[in-house]
């Protein structure tokens, strides 16, 4: 069930194009494909990896968004495999996730969060979805 790589880090800018603008105009990440996710967002590309994420306002956020000390960062994401065992192993230790499977390509995504909030995505290969 090993982590394999860094896969993506997501903000919740304040301002989504200023954020854009930073990452885009001074640091040199190029704008690549995102899928239609239903709600404002830019996927900015360190090579062939859409490495930042950056989203704007969904529906289920409520108020404005307003940086701390360390910004808005949403969660951080790894590329994985050993589906079946990290699943096992969560349920051993009573460790709650949410699973989805994303439609475009069968890759299976689960969801938890680390003992202080922070929001962690593992991402595993589409041969390991069941069904």
């Amino acid at each position: 069930m090993p982590l394999n790589a860094l896969n993506h880090f997501t903000v919740r800018p304040v301002d989504l194009e200023a954020s854009k603008a930073f990452y885009c105009d001074l640091l040199g990440l190029p704008v690549g494909y995102r899928p239609p996710l239903g709600f404002p967002g830019y996927w900015l590309y360190c090579g062939d990896t859409p490495t930042v994420h950056l989203i704007g306002p969904r529906e289920r956020d409520a108020g404005p968004r307003a940086a701390g000390a360390t910004g808005l960062f949403d969660h951080i994401a790894f590329a994985c495999t050993g589906l079946a065992a990290m699943k096992a192993n969560l349920a051993a230790r009573g460790i709650g996730f949410e699973e989805r499977v994303i439609p475009r390509d069968r890759q299976t995504q689960l969801f938890l969060h680390d003992p202080d909030g922070i929001a962690v995505e593992l991402n595993y290969p589409p041969e390991e979805t069941v069904g």
